[in-house]
């Protein structure tokens, strides 16, 4: 595996606005002028942490997602995030990860929040989402997933890691930031992976202040990046020596359990 770029972009988000979301983050990502293969922004980029999927859904046809492989094309890079998308009947917060060539893959969010009613608004998905590129496996997940780490935990497969890097886009609120934190830490630690949170900033429509607190971590728990309330645009090369030395070195996962996940079969 060579280098891999990414750029996250931590920002306020305009309350259940689509239009001037997405005008906003698209001056944004125009204005990276450095090299970059993959942007990462928050969870619900769009419309912010919303409980109106009826009036704000899309289809996998709409707005958000032709304007994200409109960027994608143009920037030539890997574009991002969750949006909120209307199927069957049924509304996903559904991560999004767009390719250049406007090839794309998807995460259904797994655990709904339902301390703020998601789970009463929301479908919960049961598959997840493990993407390749230049070598590097990467798994993508969404704000409260990270809570439960069984749904992020290596599975080897033929003693090799699973993945190398794992992602997750949030609405995370300043009260519960040590949380937000401190298992940030542990998921990177536990697997043995880059781990990247990359977290809103600033009040939503229901008064709840999120304070960023965006944070790149290496294999070993270090803290690569953080920042706290403030907006930024930040560009980290992941480097992949480094985490094939610490595997090496620290060879704990062949030491792992053995496990499966079984799905609700309802869902």
């Amino acid at each position: 595996m060579t280098e891999l770029l990414i750029t996250t972009i931590q920002t306020k988000l305009n309350w259940e606005d689509k239009a001037a979301n997405l005008q906003m983050l698209e001056e944004k990502i125009n204005g990276i002028k450095e090299r970059t293969e993959i942007v990462v922004l928050p969870e619900m980029f769009s419309t912010g942490f919303s409980m109106k999927p009826e009036q704000f859904a899309e289809t996998m046809e709409g707005e958000t997602v032709e304007w994200m492989k409109k960027i994608s094309a143009a920037k030539n890079l890997i574009l991002t995030g969750s949006v909120i998308i209307e199927e069957k009947g049924n509304y996903y917060n559904r991560l999004i990860w767009m390719l250049p060539n406007g090839q794309y893959g998807v995460y259904d969010k797994r655990h709904r929040f339902a301390y703020a009613g998601e789970d009463e608004h929301y479908t919960a998905g049961n598959k997840r989402l493990i993407a390749s590129v230049k070598g590097w496996k990467i798994n993508l997940q969404v704000c409260y997933d990270l809570r439960f780490p069984v749904w992020a935990r290596q599975q080897p497969q033929n003693d090799e890691p699973e993945y190398d890097i794992l992602i997750y886009v949030a609405n995370w609120p300043e009260r519960r930031s040590n949380a937000w934190k401190t298992l940030l830490q542990a998921r990177a630690i536990e697997n043995q992976c880059y781990v990247i949170g990359v977290n809103r900033v600033g009040n939503d429509g229901n008064d709840i202040y999120h304070s960023g607190d965006s944070m790149i971590i290496d294999p070993l728990g270090e803290i690569l990046y953080t920042k706290k309330d403030d907006e930024d645009i930040f560009i980290i090369g992941l480097n992949s020596e480094h985490l094939e030395t610490v595997r090496k070195k620290l060879p704990f996962l062949k030491d792992a359990d053995g496990f499966m996940i079984i799905n609700d079969p309802e869902e």
